[in-house]
Protein backbone atom coordinates (compact mmCIF):
# COMPACT_ATOMS: atom_id res chain seq x y z
CA UNK A 1 0.00 0.00 0.00
CA UNK A 2 1.09 3.47 -0.67
CA UNK A 3 0.95 6.20 1.85
CA UNK A 4 -0.69 8.62 -0.56
CA UNK A 5 -4.44 8.98 -0.54
CA UNK A 6 -6.46 7.97 -3.59
CA UNK A 7 -8.23 10.65 -5.47
CA UNK A 8 -12.02 10.67 -5.43
CA UNK A 9 -12.33 9.53 -9.05
CA UNK A 10 -9.88 6.68 -8.53
CA UNK A 11 -11.82 5.55 -5.48
CA UNK A 12 -15.18 5.66 -7.30
CA UNK A 13 -13.76 3.77 -10.26
CA UNK A 14 -12.55 1.00 -7.98
CA UNK A 15 -16.01 0.68 -6.34
CA UNK A 16 -17.91 -0.05 -9.56
CA UNK A 17 -19.47 -3.52 -9.64
CA UNK A 18 -18.62 -6.23 -12.06
CA UNK A 19 -20.58 -6.16 -15.30
CA UNK A 20 -21.92 -9.51 -16.44
CA UNK A 21 -22.80 -10.08 -20.06
CA UNK A 22 -26.46 -9.55 -20.89
CA UNK A 23 -26.72 -12.89 -22.69
CA UNK A 24 -25.34 -16.04 -21.12
CA UNK A 25 -23.93 -18.80 -23.36
CA UNK A 26 -26.85 -20.73 -24.82
CA UNK A 27 -29.24 -17.86 -24.36
CA UNK A 28 -32.94 -18.42 -23.79
CA UNK A 29 -32.77 -22.07 -24.81
CA UNK A 30 -30.37 -22.86 -21.96
CA UNK A 31 -32.56 -21.05 -19.45
CA UNK A 32 -35.66 -22.88 -20.65
CA UNK A 33 -33.89 -26.25 -20.47
CA UNK A 34 -32.70 -25.54 -16.93
CA UNK A 35 -36.18 -24.44 -15.88
CA UNK A 36 -37.80 -27.53 -17.42
CA UNK A 37 -35.25 -29.80 -15.75
CA UNK A 38 -35.82 -28.28 -12.34
CA UNK A 39 -39.61 -28.42 -12.80
CA UNK A 40 -39.37 -32.09 -13.83
CA UNK A 41 -37.23 -32.93 -10.82
CA UNK A 42 -39.69 -31.16 -8.54
CA UNK A 43 -42.62 -33.03 -10.09
CA UNK A 44 -40.88 -36.39 -9.62
CA UNK A 45 -40.21 -35.58 -5.97
CA UNK A 46 -43.82 -34.51 -5.35
CA UNK A 47 -45.22 -37.62 -7.05
CA UNK A 48 -42.86 -39.85 -5.09
CA UNK A 49 -43.90 -38.22 -1.85
CA UNK A 50 -47.60 -38.53 -2.67
CA UNK A 51 -47.19 -42.16 -3.66
CA UNK A 52 -45.35 -42.90 -0.45
CA UNK A 53 -48.09 -41.29 1.61
CA UNK A 54 -51.02 -42.80 -0.30
CA UNK A 55 -49.93 -46.46 -0.43
CA UNK A 56 -52.28 -48.68 1.48
CA UNK A 57 -50.74 -50.73 4.17
CA UNK A 58 -51.74 -54.39 4.14
CA UNK A 59 -54.22 -55.21 6.84
CA UNK A 60 -52.73 -57.63 9.29
CA UNK A 61 -55.39 -60.07 10.32
CA UNK A 62 -54.35 -61.67 13.54
CA UNK A 63 -57.34 -63.96 13.92
CA UNK A 64 -57.27 -67.42 12.42
CA UNK A 65 -59.77 -68.13 9.63
CA UNK A 66 -61.81 -70.37 11.95
CA UNK A 67 -62.07 -67.54 14.50
CA UNK A 68 -63.05 -65.08 11.78
CA UNK A 69 -65.72 -67.51 10.58
CA UNK A 70 -67.14 -67.88 14.10
CA UNK A 71 -67.25 -64.08 14.54
CA UNK A 72 -69.59 -63.74 11.56
CA UNK A 73 -72.60 -65.40 13.22
CA UNK A 74 -73.99 -62.19 14.73
CA UNK A 75 -73.62 -60.05 11.60
CA UNK A 76 -76.39 -59.29 9.09
CA UNK A 77 -76.73 -61.53 6.04
CA UNK A 78 -75.22 -59.08 3.56
CA UNK A 79 -72.11 -58.42 5.66
CA UNK A 80 -71.73 -62.13 6.37
CA UNK A 81 -71.89 -62.98 2.66
CA UNK A 82 -69.21 -60.41 1.83
CA UNK A 83 -66.95 -61.57 4.66
CA UNK A 84 -67.36 -65.21 3.60
CA UNK A 85 -66.44 -64.31 0.04
CA UNK A 86 -63.34 -62.51 1.31
CA UNK A 87 -62.34 -65.55 3.33
CA UNK A 88 -62.89 -67.77 0.32
CA UNK A 89 -60.87 -65.43 -1.89
CA UNK A 90 -57.98 -65.37 0.61
CA UNK A 91 -57.83 -69.08 1.35
CA UNK A 92 -59.25 -70.82 -1.74
CA UNK A 93 -58.75 -68.50 -4.73
CA UNK A 94 -59.50 -71.23 -7.28
CA UNK A 95 -62.94 -71.89 -5.78
CA UNK A 96 -63.61 -68.16 -5.48
CA UNK A 97 -62.74 -67.73 -9.16
CA UNK A 98 -65.27 -70.45 -10.02
CA UNK A 99 -68.19 -68.74 -8.24
CA UNK A 100 -67.16 -65.16 -8.96
CA UNK A 101 -69.17 -65.08 -12.18
CA UNK A 102 -72.43 -65.75 -10.34
CA UNK A 103 -72.04 -62.99 -7.80
CA UNK A 104 -73.61 -60.22 -9.85
CA UNK A 105 -76.39 -62.05 -11.64
CA UNK A 106 -79.81 -60.51 -11.33
CA UNK A 107 -81.64 -63.80 -10.74
CA UNK A 108 -79.79 -64.49 -7.54
CA UNK A 109 -76.48 -64.63 -5.85
CA UNK A 110 -74.65 -67.45 -4.11
CA UNK A 111 -76.71 -69.22 -1.45
CA UNK A 112 -75.54 -68.12 1.98
CA UNK A 113 -75.87 -71.53 3.65
CA UNK A 114 -73.96 -73.25 0.84
CA UNK A 115 -71.30 -70.55 0.98
CA UNK A 116 -70.92 -70.95 4.75
CA UNK A 117 -70.61 -74.72 4.40
CA UNK A 118 -68.02 -74.40 1.64
CA UNK A 119 -65.94 -71.86 3.50
CA UNK A 120 -66.05 -73.98 6.67
CA UNK A 121 -64.93 -77.01 4.64
CA UNK A 122 -62.12 -75.21 2.75
CA UNK A 123 -60.81 -73.02 5.56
Amino acid sequence: MTETALSETAMLASLRDIRLPAEAPGGVVAELAATAGLAGLGAVLVVGLLRLLSNRRPVVQSARPIDRLAALNDKPEVERRVALLHLLRDHAPDRYAAIRGGLYRREGSVDLKALEAEVARLV
